[in-house]
């Protein structure tokens, strides 16, 4: 059952720990299943309940699962090892089409903003005590948030989108709750629900966001939360559309008790209208990033929501880091302020790449997905085999197993950096494969239909 390794401890958080550390380690294989209680107990010479309360700890901490008779298993995808180790490492040479990252070319220049931030701290230092986000920064949030016609609410500023995600599940739900998510959806929501204790249930999506169906299915069957990716989905590049959000504002309705988070990450790199579910449900919230358009390394969203659940999002911040650095919001301030990111123009770039790869895939007779965002989906019939044979290539690129719970098989295509034309602008220079004829997004477009043979069947269900 357990091969060659021996789960150790006499205390339940001794236990815990050897199957946690053993899953991380790669001893224990995800959907390998664990001693029953009393077998294990009497192994270990220790009290069943001790091994209870053991195996009770790994549940919440998402890395086993138990389903009645049929035993605990360590978790398909446990949240000791996580997603980003399914990954493709890139030799030097190959090209990285898989990182996820912006276009560094169109990441705005920091020193000033921060220097400016800097000098105001020094003017009027922000000591304990004070308002945990900046009045400016909360003017000009509201403003964007009315024009896109998110509900009034009051605001809490946390450490990036996921950040936010987080700590809403953590407000409202407890271990053993479940949580309706995209599929193919983002890899670390897809670790992080888990990693709470708490359940997931898979939705399928297409171009425009949620199946309404799917989402009816989720929560009449019990789910408690939905989380909705609202533009520029990670992996599939799909955005809510108006018709997609009156139906989804349409099966919220008969569910108001859902818990329901929306994920704006896409937004300044983005040019598609904004169509948030937000207002139909008691409890929502809604977190916007700021680290597509202004850098990763920004690590600032802004949350707002009901005003019980951003409550609880302020008091939980409060006991913790207390508050997300007031110099960095006063930063993010001066770089909207000053213009930093011209949101059509890298919208425009970002579209450019991403429609130029789908349809130079499609005239080689290749399924592709991407409305919004830097990311494109290929559908693919054997994963493992087509990110082996483009990196052969001289391509990296990100597995679909990263992305996804029950959907079939894909894989992403990171397109930020992609030359728009055999010159090799647009993004960072490529290992050589742009030369020849035509532009770098050919020459992928060329290496990805060579990879896949015949083009497969394929539907987001």
């Amino acid at each position: 059952m357990l091969g060659e390794y021996r789960i150790s401890g006499r205390r339940a958080a001794d236990i815990s720990a050897s199957v946690e550390r053993a899953v991380g380690a790669g001893e224990l294989r995800p959907d390998q299943l664990l001693p029953p209680m009393r077998e294990l107990a009497e192994q270990l010479g220790v009290n069943p309940n001790t091994v209870a309360a053991a195996y009770r700890t790994l549940r919440e901490r998402g890395v086993i699962e138990t389903a009645g008779r049929r035993g605990s298993r360590v978790r398909s995808a446990p949240a000791t090892t996580g997603r980003d180790q399914i990954r493709v490492d890139v030799p030097e040479g190959v090209r990285d089409v898989a990182a996820g990252n912006p276009d560094p070319a169109l990441l705005p220049p920091l020193a000033a903003a921060f220097a400016a931030a800097a000098a105001e701290a020094d003017r009027a230092p922000v000591l304990y005590g004070e308002a945990p986000v900046e009045p400016e920064l909360a003017r000009i949030a509201r403003a964007g948030l009315d024009a896109d016609g998110v509900p009034d609410g009051p605001l809490a500023v946390v450490s990036g989108a996921l950040d936010g995600v987080e700590r809403v599940l953590a407000a409202h739900l407890k271990p053993g709750d479940t949580v309706a998510v995209e599929d193919p959806g983002w890899g670390r929501t897809l670790d992080l629900v888990p990693a709470l204790g708490l359940r997931t249930v898979p939705v399928g999506v297409d171009d425009d966001g949620p199946y309404a169906e799917d989402v009816r299915r989720a929560l009449e069957a019990g789910a408690r939360a939905l989380i909705v990716t609202d533009r520029a989905q990670n992996p599939t590049g799909a955005a809510v559309s108006a018709t997609r959000a009156r139906a989804l504002r349409s099966v919220l309705r008969e569910h108001p008790e859902t818990l329901l988070i929306e994920d704006d990450h896409g937004h300044g790199i983005v040019d598609i209208p904004l169509h948030p579910l937000a207002g139909v449900t008691r409890h929502w919230a809604f977190v916007r990033s700021a680290a597509k358009a202004y850098g990763p390394d920004l690590r600032l969203a802004l949350l707002t929501g009901d005003a019980v659940t951003v409550d609880r999002v302020r008091g939980r911040q409060r006991l913790g880091p207390g508050w997300v650095s007031r110099l960095m919001q006063r930063a993010l301030v001066r770089l909207w302020a000053d213009g930093a990111v011209d949101t059509r123009e890298v919208a425009a770039a970002y579209g450019r790449r991403r429609d130029a790869l789908i349809e130079a895939l499609g005239r080689r007779g290749v399924a592709a997905h991407g409305r919004s965002g830097m990311n494109v989906w290929v559908p693919v019939p054997d994963e493992t085999g087509a990110v082996a044979r483009l990196q052969h290539a001289g391509w990296a690129v990100a597995p679909g197993a990263r992305f996804r719970m029950s959907a079939p098989p894909g894989i992403r295509v990171t397109i930020s950096t992609l030359a728009e034309n055999g010159s090799g602008d647009g993004g960072e220079k490529g290992n050589g494969s742009e030369k020849g004829s035509g532009s770098e997004i050919e020459v992928l477009a060329d290496a990805i239909a060579s990879a896949l043979g015949p083009a497969p069947a394929w539907s987001y269900v």
